[in-house]
């Protein structure tokens, strides 16, 4: 198929999809191409920021995955006071971000939605209104994500890791706060709600196939996302699942399936926000340009204090130097640049997918 085709083309099976994700040498070029000649057709060529403050570490949950995991007693446990995510907030809006994301481990309680509910408050007094905010802090009640969006979120990343529930079931407890079919409905529930709605998975778990992959992009296809956030797993000493690394692709196969699910995901799903995870900078320095590179249009500077930056430690080689300073970002323009892409400084960015689908209710 030429360009044209292949922008075209809606109906994709998941033979096609497993094709395009075996893809190496020259045909794995070819798909990277396509990636960002999709992007730029669909979304056009600006990358978004999404300053990224990570609220808290402190998690009611115990994925197997995961390096704050409840049962982790290694983890200096934390939470940013609201001066410290105000702080951050305000130096996103002075560097014309526009945007930021507000990330913490899962806590389901009426004082940490209270907490939460303050802060979208505080930081849309403080800006007028002019950030935009994502939040990515877990399982809900629709009560709950009604009254964050009330307050002033308006994107919304829960991450389903697994469309595959089996696969889903062996990385989570068995218990009733770890079930598939309550990530699903929460999902559902934000849509509902009226968020710009995003999940992801991880990329390269044990016992995970390419079928497994296909199938997770067909679910974001059938459940209409608006934005994805995903990344190649990367695994954690104190995690359960970190015994079964023996199983893993080495690093370099998961970054460049990684990189094939950006631009697949371009290709069929032509017009969300799909972010270039800090994940693939875990594994190549230049990895969240090369995620931009083959399809992504959104990144997500760390703007989480120096001091607890080392404690958000959900995986091993999490990059932690300073970002979000001007010289920072000035390299990340010029690195951009070399794509043919630019930062959209002073816009939101939001999903086209959504503002087209709310745009014919």
């Amino acid at each position: 198929m030429n360009d044209k085709e292949y922008f075209n083309k809606n109906d994709w099976s998941q033979a096609e999809i497993e094709t395009l994700l075996n893809a190496n040498g020259a045909s794995m070029q070819e798909l990277f191409r396509l990636g960002a000649a999709a992007r730029d057709h669909f979304s056009g060529p600006k990358v978004y920021l999404r300053g990224l403050i990570e609220y808290s570490n402190q998690c009611g949950k115990d994925c197997f995955y995961c390096g704050i995991r409840k049962s982790n007693r290694r983890v200096q446990r934390y939470q940013l006071s609201e001066d410290e995510v105000l702080t951050a907030a305000r130096y996103a809006l002075e560097e014309n971000y526009a945007s930021l994301v507000i990330q913490s481990g899962e806590l389901e309680s009426p004082a940490f939605t209270a907490r939460i509910t303050r802060l979208l408050k505080a930081i849309r007094a403080m800006s007028g209104g002019k950030l935009g905010v994502t939040l990515s802090v877990g399982e809900q009640t629709r009560e709950v994500y009604e009254e964050w969006f009330e307050a002033g979120a308006h994107r919304y990343l829960l991450r389903i890791e697994s469309t595959n529930p089996e696969l889903f079931r062996r990385i989570h407890p068995d218990n009733e706060l770890h079930r598939f079919e309550r990530r699903i409905a929460a999902l559902h529930d934000l849509k509902a709600v009226g968020y710009q709605t995003g999940t992801g998975v991880m990329i390269g778990l044990p016992g995970q196939t390419m079928s497994d992959l296909a199938r997770d992009i067909l679910f974001f296809k059938e459940f209409d996302v608006d934005m994805l956030g995903m990344g190649p797993y990367l695994e954690h000493p104190e995690t359960p699942l970190f015994a079964e690394r023996l199983q893993l692709l080495p690093l370099t196969d998961r970054f460049e399936l990684a990189l094939k699910m950006i631009a697949v995901c371009r290709l069929v799903l032509k017009d969300i926000n799909i972010a270039s995870a800090t994940a693939l900078q875990a594994i190549v320095p230049d990895g969240r340009e090369r995620g931009i590179a083959v399809g992504a249009n959104v990144i997500m500077p760390n703007l989480t204090p120096q001091r607890v930056r080392s404690d958000y430690f959900l995986y091993e080689n999490k990059p932690l130097f300073e970002e979000g300073v001007a010289s920072h970002l000035a390299e990340l323009s010029r690195n951009l640049a070399k794509t043919g892409n630019a930062i959209g400084f002073g816009e939101w960015g939001d999903s086209r997918h959504f503002s087209k689908r709310h745009s014919t209710k």
